[in-house]
């Protein structure tokens, strides 16, 4: 009975070590995380810059996962070279070892302190920045006081003959220590925890030097291993490719470490007696060293990478999601700039259904309008998968300013799969019974239509341009544009009614059909209003008084 409590008191001061990393990320991605991505894209221009940006970036918000998300976003859209991206990588590993020192030295009596401090910033903080820091304050107060709780509960079993034993099998086996630690470590997704639990088990010489190394070394391999396995695997070549590299420096550097370990392990024992400071140098030399090995030749390594995994021509089936990958969702701002870029394909493939419907009410060919129909199915997969995805995000993780770009997003991407029904249920039925009838239109009001079709694309290009920037200009020209499609409905009808009263019955059907598709096309326009430009008048209390930001879908009929 005494043992199964110690084991569950030993699994509970390890899940509280995790839960202490986690609230120190969060915390600090959701204080600093956008601005944090903002800095990175722009710092990734030569490969010394990209490592120092990726060991800062790593050093504040304790995730090596979450930057190499953002760098592998940056490499995946093209924005940055493969060169700078993988130097990143090396720079984030390093940067992940940052906190491990610190905590290597007995800083345990200030756990209390830091609790005490990080509950009155968050209870006092609000919805502000200082919340924030309160969360990681707390976390690491958590932490802290996670390994403290540990020393204690393997105090007592440092001299049990079994467990001597056990651990005395696996430091004759370095190869099994590192598959154990790298199987921990993609478990617990968090090398940083790992390496303060092979720490605070080698302080209290549970587990012997040897042995420890041999741990560190797996605990960097398996946190490699979760960006390739939940990662950009989908983006295709270009989005493998960073997350691939990191893994193969990775065996590379483990390869090496094991190989030197019977030399480096007793040395680094006489310059360090102190085990725990021993781990964590040794933790910080092993990424160094690497960094070192890898930074002169990143680029034929890169050049081997892209051989390796070259860029997909096109993906078989449109509706499968390109940027929605499971990794980011521990990070927030990544995740939501992935769904982002799905919403914009979103918007090219409603681009596509308007060139589709144009061609369907200006030809003779009936397979436009089953295309355009299943363009539409295409948006609604994809659109359901969006959803779907940030659903999945925890609302604790998210920041104010995560809130309302989530509330953009599900916007945005709502307007555009109803406009997408639009075309599906009204304008190609209106197509369908234009072929069936043998109807064409006038001269003029084809030429309207024409011209209506180009103005609807051009505003979706526009809202596309304003949800990624929220330029309020931007945003008023495009509301603006909801009052020009009244007018141009106007005056059509007008034109119509005055033709009807001249007597032009044989064009009566034709006309109809006419402000039928116009009136259609006004609703598309009015979605696309909604998906882009009232979230950004709204946030700026500049929303029209008869702006609806969720219109209801024009008329839903079928052939």
């Amino acid at each position: 009975m005494a043992t199964t409590l110690t084991l569950i008191d030993l699994a509970g001061s390890i899940a509280l070590l995790l839960w202490g990393v986690h609230m120190v990320q969060t915390g600090i991605q959701r204080a600093f995380g956008a601005g944090l991505r903002r800095a990175l894209g722009v710092a990734l221009g030569s490969r010394f810059r990209a490592f120092l940006a990726g060991l800062a970036t790593t050093a504040v918000l304790q995730s090596s996962t979450a930057t190499g998300l953002m760098v592998s976003s940056f490499a995946a859209s093209g924005l940055v070279d493969l060169v700078p991206a993988l130097a990143a990588m090396l720079g984030a590993n390093v940067g992940t070892t940052l906190i491990v020192q610190v905590l290597s030295f007995d800083v345990s009596r200030v756990a209390s302190l830091g609790l005490l401090a990080g509950v009155t910033m968050f209870r006092r903080g609000g919805e502000t920045r200082t919340r924030d820091l309160g969360r990681v304050l707390i976390g690491l107060g958590l932490m802290l006081l996670a390994l403290h709780q540990l020393l204690d509960l393997v105090t007592p079993y440092e001299d049990v003959p079994s467990l001597r034993m056990l651990l005395g099998n696996i430091a004759t086996e370095p190869l099994v220590a590192v598959l154990l630690a790298a199987l921990l470590t993609w478990a617990a997704h968090s090398s940083v925890a790992i390496v303060l639990l092979i720490m605070t088990l080698a302080a209290k010489g549970v587990v012997p030097p040897h042995a420890a190394f041999a741990l560190v070394l797996g605990a960097n391999l398996g946190t490699a291993v979760n960006p390739v396995l939940e990662g950009a695997a989908s983006e295709g070549g270009a989005g493998r490719r960073l997350p691939v590299g990191n893994l193969v420096n990775r065996l590379a550097g483990v390869a090496l470490g094991l190989a030197a370990l019977d030399w480096i392990g007793p040395w680094l024992v006489t310059v360090e007696p102190d085990p725990a400071r021993a781990m964590a140098d040794f933790h910080t030399g092993f990424n160094l060293v690497l960094a070192l090995l890898f930074l002169p030749v990143l680029r034929p390594f890169a050049g081997l990478l892209r051989r390796w995994l070259p860029e997909r021509a096109g993906t078989a089936d449109p509706s499968q999601p390109l940027y929605l990958a499971e990794a980011a969702l521990e990070a927030p701002t990544v995740a939501l700039a992935g769904a982002a870029r799905e919403a914009l394909r979103m918007a090219d493939v409603l681009d596509a259904m308007l060139k589709r419907a144009w061609d369907a009410l200006d030809g003779d060919d009936r397979k436009q309008v089953s295309e355009t129909r299943r363009l539409d199915g295409v948006l609604d997969r994809l659109s359901a998968a969006i959803k779907s995805y940030v659903t999945r995000l925890d609302p604790e993780d998210l920041s104010h300013a995560d809130h309302r770009r989530l509330t953009q997003l599900l916007a945005f991407t709502t307007s555009i799969e109803r406009a997408g029904d639009v075309l599906d249920r009204n304008v190609m039925a209106s197509a369908a019974r234009r072929l069936k009838r043998g109807l064409a239109f006038r001269p003029q009001d084809r030429a309207e239509l024409s011209g209506v079709f180009d103005r609807l694309s051009a505003n979706l290009r526009t809202a596309g341009a304003v949800f990624m920037t929220e330029d309020g200009e931007a945003a008023r020209a495009l509301a603006a544009e909801k009052e020009a499609f009244r007018e141009l409905e106007r005056r059509a009808m007008a034109t119509q009614f005055a033709a009807f009263r001249h007597g032009a019955a044989a064009g009566a059907g034709s006309g109809t059909l006419f402000l039928d598709v116009l009136r259609d096309l006004k609703g598309i326009n009015t979605h696309l209003v909604a998906a882009a430009a009232y979230p950004v008048l709204d946030a700026d209390g500049e929303l029209p008084g008869d702006g609806d930001p969720n219109p209801s879908p024009a008329r839903a009929r079928r052939p």
